[in-house]
């Protein structure tokens, strides 16, 4: 009998002695993780920016470019010759369907033949959609790439021909940059 009261001492201190099970407190939640694959953006340049060809006097003028028709337009002493009108920029564009595109504008600030300069009084986008100016001080529109994913944008300018301006052909450089919004 002592060994039969042994086991049942033994019995009830291992009872004792273990631990209840502890009840398993835990949350599941999920989640979708996901992301955008756009196209690369491409930009090529269509046509440059050409005052074309004007006669200067001894009146200083401006010729003007517009950037949605191209047209060209003269003031002051300038004559501008009609078989040489110039013409506007034009910029093609591609990537995703549907995607804001951000174009910047870094605008000349003179056009140059040799020693001589002509200044560009401004740089304009066509009116396809606002303009503004961002922190480092350049012409920035936006555009949304239409379903054939395809975009253009026009650039014009303003040109100050100064009285007895040089003859030459006048140049300068300016580039257009586009970025995903």
């Amino acid at each position: 009998m002592r060994f039969k009261l042994c086991l049942a001492a033994l019995a009830a201190t291992v009872a004792v002695a273990t631990p209840a099970a502890a009840q398993q407190a835990s949350a599941t939640a999920n989640a979708t993780a996901k992301g955008v694959v756009l196209l690369p953006l491409t930009l090529t340049k269509s046509s440059d920016l050409d005052f074309g060809t004007v006669v200067a006097s001894s009146t200083a003028g401006t010729v003007a470019i517009n950037a949605d028709s191209g047209t060209r337009s003269v003031t002051g002493g300038v004559t501008g010759v009609p078989s040489f009108p110039g013409g506007r920029a034009l910029f093609q564009g591609a990537g995703s369907a549907s995607q804001q595109v951000v174009l910047t504008l870094n605008a000349a600030s003179i056009l140059t033949s040799g020693g001589n300069t002509i200044t560009v009084s401004s740089m304009t986008f066509d009116t396809g959609a606002a303009s503004s100016t961002n922190l480092a001080g350049n012409l920035t529109t936006t555009r949304t790439i239409n379903g054939t994913g395809a975009f253009a944008v026009g650039v014009g300018g303003t040109f100050a021909i100064a009285a007895n301006q040089p003859n030459g052909v006048y140049s300068g450089t300016f580039s257009v940059t586009a970025d995903y919004q």
